[in-house]
């Protein structure tokens, strides 16, 4: 399939906004919305094959080449420091990265004082050097579901994580207090292949790039 163009996207809204984006200019991948446990999809006629993957295996699976394009946020991309062309902001997918904590705590926290703090995170990498650019020791503990549990129940004092609306951290007695990143969803291009399949994969992203 060395001529077909091959692209990784996560399940979930993602998904669906990337269907919806391609559809306008005339790339047809609605299958990938059916209801099956399918994982790679091939359309013969626009020759175009799809893989659906985890959002955070999708750097990999461009950088290796096993897909040419991929589409993933922008946290995922920080956090995985992977070999790749990013020539798109897709500007959907829209959420922050941020640092909170309890409201009591914050009551009389100083961020300018923060020394030896311990965070609680699934972006371990990209926590290192936020607080590293800030010269603040952290002691970092790397979670993989449920991060607002930690200062809940002791574990850490701080949590890093996405905030979309905010309201998981209201419900859970939360609140954010340091700004890290603003993170949307973002193409991905494996470098290899854009030189090896240049006029597609330019046609590709010129018809993106009008869209968005």
């Amino acid at each position: 399939m060395t001529d077909y163009v091959t692209i990784a996207i996560p399940k979930g809204r993602i998904l669906q906004d990337s269907v919806a984006l391609f559809k306008k200019i005339g790339i047809d991948c609605e299958e990938l919305l059916s209801d099956t446990r399918k994982l790679v999809f091939v359309n013969e006629e626009q020759k175009m094959r799809y893989m659906i993957v985890r959002a955070t295996d999708v750097p990999t699976y461009v950088e290796y080449g096993c897909a040419d394009l991929g589409i993933v946020g922008k946290d995922t991309l920080m956090e995985a420091e992977k070999d790749l062309y990013e020539p798109l902001d897709l500007k959907f997918g829209y959420c922050r990265l941020m640092v909170a904590e309890p409201v009591e705590l914050s009551h009389k926290d100083d961020p300018s004082a923060w020394n030896n703090i311990r965070i609680a995170t699934k972006y371990p990498n990209v926590t290192e050097k936020y607080f590293a650019s800030k010269g603040i020791q952290v002691e970092i503990i790397k979670l993989y579901g449920s991060i607002e549990l930690a200062p809940l129940v002791g574990l850490s004092e701080r949590i890093v994580d996405l905030v979309s609306t905010g309201e998981t951290l209201k419900q859970n007695g939360l609140v954010e207090v340091e700004h890290i990143a603003e993170i949307t969803c973002r193409l991905i291009v494996n470098r290899a292949s854009l030189k090896t399949k240049h006029d597609r994969i330019s046609k590709i992203i010129e018809g993106l790039e009008q869209h968005i």
